[in-house]
């Protein structure tokens, strides 16, 4: 992976809210075709990371680079950007199809692409996330995994190098999961783009991550999957008894102290966040 162009550096990074560190000393390079997961317990920072890297939010300490570039505002066409899948209402005045367009004329995160053959590339990208058949059906009727497909699509308008996705896979059923990782996979491998990808749940992701960054009091780990999700390391960050366990395919986390709280419906069948 280090031969690898860097997508993006994170340098010396810190991040304080209300008078409280959540972490600092933070280092992560992101190398062109990897998979980051962000896991941690609500609280904890990681939606914030994002938009930090994002230009919607200042770090307290250190930088963003993404493509070479200091990150200072919004509006790099290098990234595109997925968010939590949370349902639009049903009397939203769009189709499928102009929810993918407003990623192509730029009236979402990022700048404005020339209009000439915006059509053609609406196109392009609902076919590539699947979205064909219900593309020019009222958005707000469609359901959660649909709906996902075309933020998706929205996010991919740029062929952008760095994929930031905050929880996609959020009330999605296991079907609309794996659906969802599939497409962003596919376009990691076939545009070599890296993506850093906050979730509750790494199961659905653990064949395709190939790093973990946990972020958990006010410290954090980073390593693989198998560095990073075990019994002695997470014990150490939690500062707290923690068991992992292997359940069939899955990992399950036992025993960490804001598991119940913050994750309630993520019982015994999943790493939580």
């Amino acid at each position: 992976m280090s031969q690898e162009p860097v997508a993006l550096e994170i340098r010396d990074a810190a991040l304080r809210r209300d008078g409280r560190e959540l972490w600092a000393g933070l280092n992560l390079t992101v190398h062109a075709g990897e998979m980051i997961a962000v896991l941690g317990p609500s609280g904890s920072g990681k939606t914030t990371l994002l938009r930090a890297i994002l230009g919607l939010e200042e770090l307290s300490e250190g930088t963003v680079t993404v493509a070479g570039e200091v990150v200072r505002g919004k509006g790099n066409r290098e990234i595109g950007y997925i968010p939590q899948s949370r349902p639009l209402p049903p009397d939203t005045a769009l189709r499928g199809r102009d929810l993918v367009a407003l990623g192509v004329s730029g009236h979402r995160f990022g700048l404005p692409i020339p209009r000439r053959g915006e059509r053609a590339r609406v196109d392009t990208l609902i076919e590539a996330v699947g979205a064909a058949e219900f593309a020019d059906r009222p958005v707000g009727m469609l359901s959660g995994g649909e709906q996902q497909r075309l933020r998706v699509g929205q996010a991919l308008a740029d062929d952008p190098g760095l994929l930031l996705c905050d929880e996609p896979l959020t009330s999605l059923d296991m079907a609309n999961q794996q659906a969802v990782v599939s497409l962003i996979d596919k376009h990691r491998t076939e545009h070599n783009a890296a993506v850093m990808l906050v979730t509750h749940d790494i199961n659905p992701l653990l064949h395709q991550v190939d790093r973990v960054l946990y972020l958990a009091q006010g410290r954090f780990t980073l390593g693989t999957p198998e560095e990073v999700l075990n019994s002695t390391v997470l014990s150490a960050l939690y500062g707290a008894p923690v068991f992992v366990l292997r359940a069939g395919h899955r990992l399950v986390v036992v025993g960490a102290p804001d598991a119940e709280d913050s994750h309630h419906h993520h019982h015994g069948d999943e790493v939580h966040e």
